[in-house]
């Protein structure tokens, strides 16, 4: 029978050993940096920057809510702010809905666009 099956013999090729196990570790160390510095800490950045916007808002303020829709603030309470969207037109919002603050005259020159 051993014509067409050889033998199996246990001093074959030696076992592959294991890495360090400090290199796994190493490794792990800096998987989880690179996702801090690249996905963590920049949105952590963009969060405060909008926080800090937000509680800067005041009357007479040009903005652009996430919706895309252009308005100057009438009326800013400590959650929600009133906009003028056109004239006579004015719609209650969260402040956490205004995506920026848009320069003074801004308004003006979109009218005309």
């Amino acid at each position: 029978m051993s014509l067409f099956i050889s033998d199996a013999w246990a001093e074959g090729a030696p076992a592959a050993g294991q890495g360090d196990p400090l290199q796994g570790i190493l490794f792990l160390v800096g998987m989880i940096a690179i996702f801090y510095f690249l996905l963590i800490r920049p949105q952590q950045k963009r969060a405060k920057e909008h926080r800090q916007m937000v509680e800067a808002l005041a009357k007479g303020d040009e903005i652009v809510t996430s919706g895309g829709l252009l308005g100057r603030i009438t009326e800013v309470g400590s959650q929600y702010i009133t906009v003028e969207l056109g004239e006579g037109l004015t719609v209650r919002m969260e402040k956490q809905s205004v995506a920026r603050v848009l320069p003074k005259g801004s308004l003006k020159a979109a009218e005309k666009e």
